[in-house]
This record gives C-alpha cells, sequence and structure tokens, in this order.
C-alpha cells in the first residue's frame, strides 16, 4: 500500500478525509501512483495532470522524503520509505502571488 496525502481541494473533490491507501504494483513510481489515485477517484482525473500529456498539473508539486520529485522523470522510482509506507507521497497545492 502507498499513502498519499492531498491537497484540501483534491480531498473535497474526491470525498476523502485524510490520507488516502491505495494498492500499487512494483516498480512505485509517480506515474504508478497517480495512475492508481486515478483510477480509484476517476473525479480527480485531469486535476493533478493534464488529459493528454499526462504533465503535472500548474501549481501542484509532488514530495516525499522532504524532498521535491516534481521535476523527476514520472518512470523514476519513488523512495523506499514510501513504498513501505513509512513515508506518504505528498501532491501539494503550490501558492503563487504577490
Amino acid at each position: 500500500m502507498i499513502r498519499v496525502l492531498l491537497p484540501a481541494h483534491l480531498r473535497t473533490l474526491a470525498q476523502v478525509n485524510g490520507e488516502v491507501k491505495l494498492e500499487v504494483e512494483s516498480p512505485v513510481t509517480q506515474r504508478s501512483v497517480l495512475d492508481a489515485l486515478e483510477a480509484s477517484y476517476p473525479m480527480l482525473r485531469g486535476t493533478i495532470r493534464d488529459h493528454v500529456t499526462h504533465r503535472r498539473r500548474p501549481f501542484l508539486r509532488f514530495f516525499a522524503c522532504a524532498e521535491d520529485l516534481s521535476h523527476q522523470l514520472p518512470d523514476t522510482a519513488l523512495p523506499d520509505a514510501v513504498v513501505t509506507e513509512a513515508e506518504p507521497f505528498l501532491i501539494i497545492a503550490a501558492v503563487a502571488g504577490g
């Protein structure tokens, strides 16, 4: 199981409280986690990744183990601590403006 923490607006859309636990087959990557998340919560399709390009949406960032994973390739393996449920995969809403 993989633990995923969503920002408040996506938790509201998915109608979940707290973190989400997902069954993800190996290898555990950003792509496999997001595929599992969208399969379990179809209302999130297109909110985290673009429908066509599957690129991360602006103003969303991916973190794990205090490391920004947002610019890593989608098929890069996630840290072992995420795979073993010791740490969650975080989807964070970025803030911009002045």
